[in-house]
């Protein structure tokens, strides 16, 4: 009985000593982390950082092979924060990617160990760290092209942090290039509602809005848009061309007036102007802007060849007219209509309805071999 109850005793001890020793190791761990926070806070090198990293994990290594502690939360919680923080400080690639599986482990297991989430502090803080790797490895593919990897790391990211309007913006950009346009757009909307002014999201934003046929929210959009970023050439220019494809007529020649106050020199604002006086029947300050146009680019095709289509119609009405000198002034149109289309010709060959016109005004001029020939080459085009 006697030498039972000292082997008994033995035992205990043993495993009392055993259980101790774990406990020990959670302690050096758990004053690990004590101690990176305070080197954080008084902004030691991260080698100085990771050398403490490096003395709790040899602490949790020991831990996670004893029967009991690789039960506790707490043994997974300090791991992943510890291995979480050296994915962000460690320079070496290699290491620091082992540093970031090792703690997407570590938070699984001490998630699922939490019943009572007595470590949410620490988990809280390893997940933190995991997503600054993880928008890291996302930028990373990112500007390496890998749009379908950024768009998995980045999506997440932003979901976890919805008003950072950069994050919401490049998870956008990627679920774009994937071609995933219904969560390009919701990204897109999460941007411009966290306040981002970057004009030419709200280009993509409108576009993506046009392919779902709501023009509606397209031109809100753009109106947003062009509150943050006044005068704005790309959205004006956008929100014009939406404004006549809806043909919003008169809010768009507004809108041109307004702009060529302060922008006296864009010729598709002069162009556009035109297009919208001439759509209206008033030729003849269609031909004043188009020449505006054409006197910050004398090359400007569409300007020539709606400048020659202008003057067609004006030769057109002027025969209609009383007026004793109605031949001389439509001969004198038809010549000006000649001139613009045979340069717009010049600088687009192959355009079907240039030479259309252009065989037109020649066929009126009873210049028959010019008719053949642009006829002739009517058929190879």
């Amino acid at each position: 009985m006697q030498k039972g109850f000292k082997f008994i005793v033995a035992l205990s001890l043993m495993f009392s000593s055993n259980l101790f020793a774990q406990k020990s190791q959670i302690l050096i761990a758990r004053n690990s982390v004590g101690k990176l926070q305070a080197a954080i806070a008084g902004k030691e090198n991260e080698k100085k950082q990771l050398s403490i990293i490096t003395e709790g994990l040899k602490a949790i290594e020991s831990a996670e092979k004893d029967n009991k502690t690789k039960n506790w939360a707490e043994t997974w919680a300090i791991k992943s924060y510890l291995t979480s923080y050296a994915s962000i400080i460690e320079t070496d690639e290699g290491s620091a990617d082992k540093f970031y599986n090792a703690a997407n482990d570590a938070i699984k297991q001490a998630k699922s160990l939490d019943k009572y989430e007595d470590n949410s502090g620490l988990i809280k803080a390893s997940h933190h760290n995991i997503l600054i790797k993880k928008q890291d490895i996302g930028n990373s593919s990112y500007f390496n092209n890998d749009f379908k990897a950024a768009y998995e790391d980045l999506k997440e990211v932003s979901d976890s942090f919805p008003t950072d309007t950069t994050l919401a913006l490049n998870t956008a950009i990627c679920a774009l290039n994937i071609q995933n346009y219904d969560e390009s757009l919701n990204y897109f909307k999460r941007a411009k509602e966290n306040g981002i002014r970057n004009a030419a999201m709200f280009q993509k934003l409108s576009q993506l809005y046009v392919s779902k046929y709501d023009n509606e929210a397209a031109l809100k959009t753009l109106e947003d848009g062009l509150a943050k970023n006044p005068f704005n050439h790309q959205l004006t220019n956008d929100y014009i061309n939406l404004l006549l494809d809806t043909e919003n007529y008169q809010k768009a020649a507004s809108l041109i007036e307004s702009n060529l106050k302060v922008e006296k020199g864009n010729k598709l604002l002069y162009f556009l102007y035109g297009y919208l006086q001439q759509a209206g029947g008033n030729n003849s300050t269609a031909i004043l802007a188009y020449d505006k146009a054409l006197a910050t680019d004398a090359n400007y095709f569409d300007a020539l060849y709606q400048l020659g289509l202008a003057y067609v119609n004006n030769a057109n009405d002027a025969l209609k007219k009383n007026d004793a000198d109605k031949v001389a002034k439509y001969n004198a149109l038809i010549n000006r209509a000649q001139m613009a289309l045979q340069r717009a010709n010049e600088i687009n060959p192959n355009d079907k309805k240039t030479v259309q016109l252009l065989a037109d005004v020649y066929s009126r001029k009873r210049a028959t071999d010019k008719v053949q020939e642009l006829n002739q080459k009517l058929q190879e085009l």
